[in-house]
C-alpha cells in the first residue's frame, strides 16, 4: 500500500473523542461542506458520538484545524466521511495526512473495504489508495432525505 505521508511540523493527529472541538467541526461542516450544509448541531454531535473521529491539532496552541470521521464496525467495513481541513490551512497537506492516518488506524481491523464519496478530491483519495468502483453497478443506496 501507499507510503504514510508525513504530517507538517506542528501539528499533530489525535483520535481521542474529548479532544474534538464539536462546536467548531459543526460550524465547518454545517456551513462550508457541500454535503452537509444545514446540518443541525444535534445530528452532527450524534453523529461524533457513533463514530471514530479524527482530528489535526496545532502542536502549540491546541487548535483543531482539520477533522475526519469514520463510521465502521471494526471487522469488515468503514466509510470515511466529513473528512475537512479548515480554509487558513489548506494546501498544507494535512488533509492527505489525515486521511493517510484513518487508513493506518484502521489496518489493524483487516477490514474488506474502505468507502468515501466525493466530488471534488478523487486527487487526494487515488494518492492514498482509493479508486473508483470497479463495479459501481453492483451497489445501491436507499436515500431518505
Amino acid at each position: 500500500m501507499n507510503a504514510v505521508p508525513r504530517l507538517p511540523e506542528g501539528y499533530e493527529i489525535s483520535t481521542d473523542p474529548a479532544r474534538i472541538d464539536a462546536a467548531r467541526v459543526h460550524h465547518w461542516l454545517s456551513t462550508d461542506a457541500y454535503w452537509a450544509r444545514g446540518r443541525s448541531r444535534e445530528k452532527q454531535d450524534a453523529a461524533i458520538a457513533g463514530s471514530l473521529n479524527l482530528g489535526v491539532y496545532a502542536t502549540v496552541s491546541g487548535e483543531q484545524v482539520a477533522y475526519a470521521r469514520v463510521i465502521t464496525d471494526r471487522a469488515t467495513f468503514a466509510w470515511l466521511c466529513d473528512v475537512y481541513v479548515g480554509p487558513s490551512v489548506r494546501g498544507k497537506g494535512l488533509g492527505t495526512a489525515l486521511v493517510a492516518a484513518v487508513r493506518e488506524e484502521l489496518r489493524p481491523y483487516g477490514l474488506r473495504r474502505i468507502l468515501l464519496a466525493t466530488h471534488d478530491a478523487h486527487g487526494v483519495y487515488a494518492r492514498l489508495g482509493f479508486r473508483a468502483l470497479d463495479r459501481p453497478d453492483h451497489w445501491m443506496a436507499l436515500a431518505l432525505e
